[in-house]
């Protein structure tokens, strides 16, 4: 198995599959969001930041999750909607996932191993958990739900100089 994420296809809200070698040469940031959740505003963080670097390079993925209170119920076609009409978002989504557990999906496995959380526990705690990725594809740190978009900004810049 790689060491990049670039390994990994992922599924996109039309169940297409996606490689994340198209990202190739991009500093990514990878969230699992919901849309019913308190940290949910955060979209319109996220659009803030993919607007003013993603001509530098910088590309969000959103990662949409149903296993945190139940906080994103709907369909990918009702997600996504949502996230567009509410939050103007424009950084590529990908289908719904499970981001723990047996069926946790394979990039996700990957992100926890390489950037564990508080006292190197690999579980996702909730929704809008980030993970930065370089622009060679290996996983720099991982960001609490509480982190708000700006916080990560200094860390995006440098990767992105």
């Amino acid at each position: 198995m790689s060491n990049t994420v670039y390994a990994y296809d992922c599924q996109t809200p039309a169940g297409e599959k996606k490689s994340l070698k198209d990202y190739e040469g991009k500093v990514l940031l990878v969230v699992n969001t919901a849309s019913k959740c308190g940290f949910t505003p955060q979209f319109g963080g996220l659009e803030e930041m993919y607007e003013k670097y993603k001509d530098k390079g910088l590309e969000i993925l959103g990662f949409p999750c149903n296993q945190f209170g139940k906080q994103d119920p709907g369909s990918n076609d009702e997600i996504m909607e949502f996230c567009q009409l509410n939050y103007g978002v424009s950084f590529p989504m990908f289908g719904k996932i499970d981001v723990n557990g047996s069926n946790a999906d394979p990039l996700f496995k990957h992100l926890k191993k390489a950037a564990p959380g508080a006292l190197g526990t690999e579980g996702i705690k909730w929704n809008f958990t980030k993970f930065l990725i370089d622009s060679s594809g290996t996983v720099i740190k991982r960001y609490a739900p509480k982190d708000a978009p700006k916080v990560i900004a200094k860390d995006i810049e440098k990767l992105l100089a």
